[in-house]
């Protein structure tokens, strides 16, 4: 049998982790667009311990009602609605935030570009109605290949007249997460304490965490921060390897995809936070890219520059431009002609 006890404290753990200083704050109406997938389902879960969020709409075409009631149960603040396919529009009403990991997940052998044959046209839809019904909200854009379904976005909601980039960002947080894990796995450190910055895109060489930024400081060899970079780079896939084509990583991205939509209210909620985050940018010759940015009432308050790189990591930035950039004309040149 459980222990009740033990179950109490993890949850208040958690949710001290998820900004519990809010408590007694605004109360924020959050969207799950995609919420009964692998990734969606984990995230609803955890957003419903999120004490910033008051109201919370689960909305999948298929098999949301059942996750809506089962997340419902949860003995925490928020109120808990699940929205079939044909109530996109009464689901976003009002949203303070939207979160879409909405499309198909990664299998074996599968590139991010066979990802956005699928999902621009998915991401496109979704994003529209959230011009259409919730103009003012901010876009957490979860969906593969980011690269491109960000510009997606951003080219969606210029053609409705909404579009305002300090509200439309991408999910870069699980290649933080990893690097920060592996970072401190490789020098024995308390992971609590570990920050590594992480820039670029979120997909491949387009993923350049700075080990040379991070803290703790380690001294670290040529070769080991060549193997800890690919290996964040490569998260993705390790993780699909590792499933044998039973899915992707979508527990750690559910978790990753949390701690930054919360950083996302508590910067609504007058608490600025620092992350990095992919978004509309000036800081490279990349129209996107990912840097850390303060996230404040309005959004993205201010995109922070790239600060001190090494020679390593400034050919890894050499490296992926083009690519980077290419994977974003990809986006622009969908949506604009569809």
């Amino acid at each position: 049998m459980s222990n009740p006890i033990a179950i109490q404290r993890l949850v208040a753990q958690f949710s001290r982790q998820m900004a519990s200083s809010a408590a007694g704050g605004i109360g924020r109406k959050v969207v799950v667009l995609g919420a009964a997938g692998g990734i969606g389902q984990s995230l609803s879960m955890l957003m419903k311990m999120n004490q910033q969020v008051s109201h919370l709409s689960l909305y999948d075409i298929a098999g949301t009602l059942g996750v809506g009631a089962d997340v419902s149960h949860i003995n925490t603040r928020a109120q808990v609605k699940g929205f079939d396919k044909d109530n996109l529009a009464d689901a976003l009403r009002g949203a303070d935030l939207v979160i879409i990991p909405a499309g198909v997940p990664r299998k074996p052998g599968m590139t991010r570009d066979d990802l956005f044959k699928i999902n621009a046209g998915i991401i496109k839809g979704l994003v529209e109605a959230c011009g259409k019904h919730c103009p003012g909200a901010l876009l957490n854009i979860i969906s593969n290949p980011v690269n491109s379904t960000v510009p997606i976005a951003a080219e969606a909601l210029k053609k409705l007249g909404v579009y305002d980039p300090r509200k439309v960002m991408g999910v870069t947080t699980l290649d933080v997460v990893r690097a920060k894990t592996f970072y401190a796995e490789k020098n024995g450190l308390d992971v609590a304490n570990v920050d590594v910055p992480v820039i670029g895109g979120h997909a491949g060489v387009t993923i350049l965490p700075l080990f040379s930024q991070a803290t703790p400081k380690v001294s670290l060899s040529a070769d080991v921060i060549d193997a800890l970079t690919k290996r964040t780079q490569d998260g993705g896939t390790e993780v699909v390897q590792a499933k044998a084509g039973k899915g992707s990583a979508t527990l750690s991205m559910a978790y990753a995809a949390a701690l930054f939509a919360d950083s996302c209210l508590r910067g609504l909620n007058g608490q600025p936070t620092v992350e990095c985050t992919y978004v509309e940018s000036t800081v490279t010759d990349s129209p996107f890219f990912a840097t850390k940015c303060k996230l404040s009432t309005e959004g993205v308050e201010k995109i922070h520059g790239l600060g001190d790189l090494s020679d390593y990591e400034k050919a890894g930035l050499k490296a992926m431009m083009p690519e980077l950039i290419a994977q974003i004309e990809k986006g622009i040149e969908f949506a604009k002609a569809n």
